[in-house]
């Protein structure tokens, strides 16, 4: 559905970085709704309806789609053809490090609430979404042409 919206909007499709940014602002959004939901369960821990959880994955489910293939695509347009696949497997070498960060960030947390902590992951991801807002031109420069 994602790529069919990208080729529906035509020349009107949002730029690399710009896809970049709502994705980091879906993933953001996701966070939002688990602190909602972790704060309607009280203190004591109450049962909440599983649509808290199926938000969650929709709206990560839309970030994940403005971020892996775009990043994937991005790669490989601005790569040169030499060392593209290397570059590639740069990209991938990234993705696990954060994955690692995160595991080690998330260990910190243990005695953290729950709302706390989805607010936090919150403020942080769709933070970085939004200074990615005024980061998108220049970083659009620098690709030099490339969509």
């Amino acid at each position: 559905l994602f790529a069919a919206l990208w080729i529906k909007l035509g020349k009107r499709e949002p730029s690399s970085p710009a896809k970049f940014t709502w994705g980091l602002i879906f993933v953001g959004l996701g966070y939002l709704v688990l602190a909602f939901g972790a704060f309607s369960s009280g203190s004591d821990h109450l049962r909440v309806s599983p649509m808290w959880l199926v938000m969650t994955y929709l709206l990560h489910t839309f970030g994940e789609l403005c971020l892996s293939p775009v990043g994937l695509s991005t790669v490989t347009k601005l790569a040169p053809k030499r060392i593209g696949s290397q570059l590639m497997g740069i990209w991938f070498l990234t993705i696990s490090v954060g994955n690692y960060i995160g595991g080690q960030v998330a260990g910190l947390f243990e005695k953290m609430e729950l709302p706390f902590l989805f607010m936090m992951v919150f403020a942080t991801t769709a933070g970085a979404g939004l200074i990615l807002v005024f980061l998108n031109k220049p970083i659009r420069k620098l690709m030099g042409g490339v969509h």
